[in-house]
């Protein structure tokens, strides 16, 4: 494979730039409780799930709406079960820790 000049040139800095790239690895270490991290995280993801559970809330209600104002009965129920799904969902947290006690 033949290189010209300014294709070597730039392969080479290419390369040089790649290896102090992964020979200047900074070694981080992580402060302060790690329990505290993981409840970070969990408290994030339920928050998550608790604004999907609002989402899907909010869907039901209007569900419920649009079905009274045309008259369709399964459509209503789909709107209460979507309901009663977004509330689970939402207070999805509070329910697990009923449960475990916690």
């Amino acid at each position: 494979m033949k290189l010209n000049k300014k294709t070597k040139k730039l392969l080479i800095i290419y390369a040089v730039f790649a290896l102090l790239v992964n020979f200047n690895v900074l070694h981080v270490h992580a402060a302060g409780d790690p329990i505290a991290v993981v409840n970070n995280l969990s408290d994030f993801i339920f928050s998550l799930i608790r604004a999907i559970g609002m989402i899907l809330l909010g869907f039901g209600v209007v569900q419920i709406g649009l079905s009274l104002k045309s008259h369709d009965p399964s459509q209503r129920a789909n709107g209460f079960l979507t309901v009663a799904g977004g509330i689970v969902i939402t207070f999805a947290k509070e329910i697990l820790n009923l449960i475990v006690g916690g």
